[in-house]
């Protein structure tokens, strides 16, 4: 009785795995879109899910065929004896070594958590392993022979999913091919407050306030406690109102507020808390972008009258000469003017500022007097903006078709730069998109992507503002403003450096 079951053995076992890669393989097939996303936000195989999902589909058939033929048997099991141990070093080292443990996989495994489907892996280990024995005994193989052809086959399988680790954490952070990884419960959503319009947006930030201002009416700001509990307005009352605005708009960098339009060259200066805002900048230099670096010192983008390209510059109220244009900051691709459109943002926590493009995947870090510290990069792969301009008989640039936008907007915060991208990644649900923006988080001190997590849609209302401060992410969503508290999957990235002295 004993032989009649050792000769059948490896059969047995041998029809077992057969039964166990055929359900597995049809079950990915059948919903091959989830399998791939599921891949690409595995922490271990992100950069290669494209390949990988293709391949493990192929390999598990192609053993089921060789275990179902007698004279391939023994090939079968050898190598559902590697799978096997590849499958199980994968979950260890998730198990170990990930920075979060990603959902486990579907089909007949789908109830297991990660440390059952470990036990349930090694048991099919040794399942494999013991048929491999039994049928190199009965064909005479010399037994030195057979376990050091299984050990070198388990050393493989293992040193293959470490290279693979290691490789795809370097891939994913500073070689990405465009595979997102989104981040395990970045943060939750715990308070809102109507704010009554949807023409706010986000004026600054300090330690327990949060300054609005209104496109409506632009010279209210109005103010709310990080507790979203209470809420002030004031109308503030510049000394002169003699221009020609378009749109004005306001700042606020404690303890002053500041109100322009770079239409008009034209900067007020208010006290948080008083009305009153004085002239401080007239005539001194037009500009469509501003960031306050002190009182009297700002950071501007404004278009250069002699190549007409836009261009970054200081405007220093303190100087003579108030106005010092840095010409070869932004970088031309095509004309010089929507190729190199983007948003300038300033970090409060580091006091360095951040250009980000638009239409390519590239943003990078300056200090207070512009110099570039780093040239980084999104983990898109528009290189080139991708733009069609036609230059008008005036000189001016118009544009001829749709551009294609890569970054929408952007925030920073404690050398981190949250970045709300506008292209699909691989592997990515069209559905998800159709109900959330997705943010992307960058180091900004380093070329490394953190990962990215959605904001989703309140009805058909989408984020239009995001602000961050060390708790919470804010967003301007419809009528309200929403707080969600950040988790350490997000926190631990931050910064613990002080913002310089600018």
């Amino acid at each position: 009785m004993k032989k009649k079951f050792s000769y059948h053995f490896p059969g047995i076992v041998a029809y077992f795995f057969v039964l166990l890669f055929v359900y597995a393989a049809l079950s990915k097939l059948l919903d091959f879109e989830a399998f791939q996303v599921q891949l690409a936000q595995s922490p271990l195989l992100s950069a290669y899910a494209g390949f990988i999902s293709y391949a493990v589909i192929i390999v598990e058939l192609i053993i089921a065929a060789l275990l179902c033929i007698n004279s391939t048997r023994l090939l079968g099991l050898y190598a559902s004896f590697g799978l096997m141990v590849s499958f199980t070093v994968y979950i260890y080292l998730i198990l170990n070594f990930s920075d979060f443990v990603p959902c486990s996989c579907g089909g007949i495994l789908e109830k297991l958590g990660w440390t059952e489907h470990m036990i349930f892996n090694v048991a099919c280990i040794a399942l494999a392993l013991g048929a491999i024995i039994i049928l190199e005994r009965q064909r005479g193989t010399n037994r030195q022979r057979y376990l050091i052809l299984s050990g070198t086959i388990g050393v493989i399988s293992c040193g293959l999913v470490i290279f693979l680790f290691i490789r795809s954490e370097h891939i994913m952070k500073t070689e990405n091919n465009f595979t997102r990884r989104f981040l395990q419960y970045p943060m939750e959503e715990d308070k809102k407050m109507d704010l009554g319009a949807n023409s706010y947006y986000f004026a600054g930030a300090d330690d327990d306030k949060i300054y609005l201002g209104n496109y409506t009416t632009p010279l209210i700001l109005t103010t709310i406690d990080t507790a979203l509990v209470t809420r002030t307005s004031f109308t503030s009352v510049i000394d002169s109102h003699n221009h020609s605005f378009r749109s004005i708009q306001m700042q606020v960098q404690k303890p002053y507020y500041y109100i322009y339009d770079g239409n008009v060259p034209v900067i007020y200066r208010g006290e948080l808390g008083k009305q009153n805002a004085k002239t401080i900048s007239y005539k001194d230099a037009y500009f469509n972008q501003i960031i306050p670096l002190d009182s009297t010192r700002f950071a501007i983008r404004t278009q250069s009258s002699e190549t007409q390209n836009r261009v970054l510059g200081i405007l220093d109220l303190q100087l003579k000469s108030k106005v010092k244009l840095y010409s070869d900051v932004l970088e031309k691709q095509k004309d010089g003017v929507f190729d190199s459109d983007g948003k300038m943002i300033h970090d409060p926590a580091t006091g360095k500022i951040l250009y980000t493009y638009f239409y390519r995947n590239q943003f990078m870090e300056m200090d207070h007097e512009l110099n570039v510290l780093r040239k980084l990069h999104t983990i898109d792969t528009v290189t080139r903006a991708q733009i069609q301009v036609t230059q008008l008989k005036d000189g001016q640039h118009k544009m001829s078709a749709p551009p294609l936008t890569v970054n929408k907007d952007m925030v920073a915060y404690r050398k981190l730069l949250f970045n709300e991208s506008n292209l699909m990644g691989k592997h990515e649900s069209r559905k998800a998109w159709k109900q959330a923006a997705i943010v992307d988080v960058y180091r900004t001190d380093r070329q490394e992507y953190v990962g990215s997590f959605y904001v989703f849609n309140r009805g058909k209302d989408k984020m239009s503002h995001m602000l961050v401060t060390d708790k919470y992410f804010y967003i301007l969503i419809g009528n309200e403003i929403v707080r969600y508290r950040l988790y350490p999957s997000l926190t631990r990235h931050f910064s613990t450096g002080k913002a310089e002295n600018l």
